[in-house]
């Protein structure tokens, strides 16, 4: 589109068409790109704007004329006839069109002589405003305010008034006069709208701030320090939050949140472990992370590598508040339902048939806990581990007669190596003593342990060797050659892989002058010289 209108043909109007946007009425503008000329006002006919030129709409070659359109530097849109063009504002009284050819060629119609044409544009210095007695030509419409006919009452129409008085040049809906406006039922409206708006805000606002303390206030919590007494039972590799939904299931705290709270606040809460806790009701969450995280609350029973058989009974006996001796008489009368190996028991003079099977761990002791159901748990927990040591098979490519010769081996290893760095060495050396051929303790072990374990003593110095060998017990290895019938404790995981896996060596001696320090010999005379520096020690500490 032009600045007057699509012409009748499909190409736009050229750029350099003087009268291509507002170039035709500055009067001071350069004619078709040229430099700019001024021009003096002779009382001569002025020639037409576009006398003699072609209509751009008609720039095809015109049948008998040669195509002498050109589109160069300063050729503006030459014809035959050329004319200096005469810009507006010259003559400002004289209409720049009158008395003109139709422009567009023989034969053809001029549109601005049409009816329903726009009328021709005026130059800016002839543009007039109509007579007071002439109608406009058109009339801009004013805009309306943007107002919503229900708070206006734009629809409550007069319903006496015409509806042809309603009606305007351009056959919408226009009024003549003021019409009534039904105020006090919009009013009503607007008052009922502002009341429901303000019901839903009120709504949202309190369901938002509900929403808000769920999310971001503080939980709900009771304080101190709780009453009564409940047992509960931390699953392994709970985290706080399911730790903190136990709790408050079983009444301990008031929301899961309180308790996660808590916990959050105070970095020992990591060391929560999982088991039986005797706790209170309704305690704080600070109070229940408080007592979680001290361990001797936790009710539960700690094996330690090497304990032997004996101290684990007790131990039962008093986490479950019973008599003492209650469990050792159920270990020796129901050992045969604890679930123990086949292979476990195959010596008569086993003393003990669970030694060596009450595996070192920590063990949870609830209210329903009984010694044998304790006892059955620590034996299936050993059984799983030697399984999964494959002790059958390495019992055999060892030389030995059964996986519990194996298991034995390794009780001797935790209690004699007495420091886990030295267990590989320790391991040798039992193997070494243990050779048919061993002419330095002749298939002897000849370990304090095993009189230890008769005497049920922990002691250093046991006696001379003489008096030793007097003791007629099956396990007395000063007296006896090999192992003895079962194990003297109960080995760990470190005890039973250097005991499948001994450090090659010709070691058959040796003695731990310090926790750092263990001194391995070949001969007894090393071993002697080693016993001295031994003894010196014990001096020097003051032992």
């Amino acid at each position: 589109m032009t600045e007057y209108g699509r012409g009748a043909g499909h190409e736009p109007w050229h750029p350099e068409d003087p009268l291509y946007g507002d170039q035709g009425w500055a009067g001071q503008q350069a004619p078709y790109g040229g430099q700019p000329q001024h021009y003096q006002q002779e009382p001569q006919q002025q020639q037409p704007y576009y006398d003699g030129r072609q209509h751009p709409h008609q720039h095809e070659q015109q049948p008998g004329h040669p195509d002498q359109q050109q589109y160069g530097h300063n050729a503006g849109w030459d014809t035959a006839q050329q004319q200096e063009p005469v810009p507006y504002g010259m003559n400002p009284a004289a209409d720049p069109y009158a008395g003109q050819q139709p422009a567009y060629g023989a034969g053809e119609s001029d549109y601005y002589a049409a009816p329903d044409a726009y009328p021709p544009p005026q130059p800016p210095n002839q543009r007039r405003a109509p007579e007071p007695d002439q109608a406009p030509e058109w009339e801009p419409e004013p805009e309306a305010p943007e107002e919503h006919p229900f708070f206006t009452g734009a629809d409550d129409r007069d319903d006496d008034e015409p509806r042809e008085s309603r009606r305007g040049r351009g056959g919408g809906d226009r009024r003549g006069g003021k019409s009534k406006k039904k105020k006090s039922r919009n009013g009503t409206a607007c008052l009922f709208v502002v009341v429901v708006l303000a019901g839903g805000v009120g709504g949202i606002g309190y369901f938002g701030y509900q929403f808000y303390q769920d999310q971001f206030g503080a939980p709900a919590d009771f304080e101190g320090t709780g009453t009564g007494s409940v047992e509960v039972e931390i699953p392994k590799g709970a985290g706080l939050g399911q730790i903190g939904s136990i709790l408050a299931r079983k009444g301990v705290v008031k929301s899961s949140g309180a308790f996660v709270s808590a916990a959050t606040a105070n970095p020992k809460s990591q060391g929560i472990q999982p088991g039986v806790y005797p706790m209170k009701k309704e305690m704080s969450g600070k109070a229940a992370v408080d007592l979680m995280i001290n361990p001797s609350n936790l009710n539960a029973l700690i094996v330690k590598e090497g304990e032997r058989n004996a101290g684990v009974y007790e131990a039962i006996d008093k986490k479950l508040k019973l008599d003492a001796g209650t469990t050792e008489d159920v270990a020796e009368k129901e050992f045969k339902d604890l679930g123990l190996p086949e292979w476990a028991n195959d010596d008569p003079e086993i003393k003990d048939p669970l030694e060596g099977f009450l595996y070192p761990s920590r063990y949870d002791i609830g209210g329903k806990s009984t010694p044998k159901s304790v006892l059955k748990e620590m034996v299936a927990r050993a059984k799983a581990k030697y399984e999964a040591a494959n002790v059958e098979a390495e019992a055999q490519r060892l030389g030995l007669d059964s996986p519990m010769e194996l298991i034995t081996v390794a009780s001797l290893v935790q209690v004699e190596g007495k420091y886990k760095h030295d267990f590989d060495k320790v391991s040798r050396v039992v193997y070494n003593r243990l050779k048919p051929n061993n002419t330095e303790t002749v298939g002897r072990l000849e370990f304090d342990s095993t009189i230890n374990y008769i005497k049920a003593e922990s002691r250093l110095d046991i006696g001379a060797v003489d008096d030793l060998r007097q003791i007629k017990d099956p396990y007395n290895t000063y007296d006896i050659q090999g192992l003895p019938p079962g194990a003297i404790s109960n080995p760990g995981a470190e005890a039973l892989s250097s005991a499948i896996n001994p450090e090659p060596g010709p070691w058959y001696y040796f003695v731990s002058v310090t926790a750092d320090k263990t001194l391995f010999a070949v001969t007894n005379a090393e071993h002697e010289k080693n016993r001295r520096e031994y003894e010196a020690e014990l001096e020097k500490s003051g032992q």
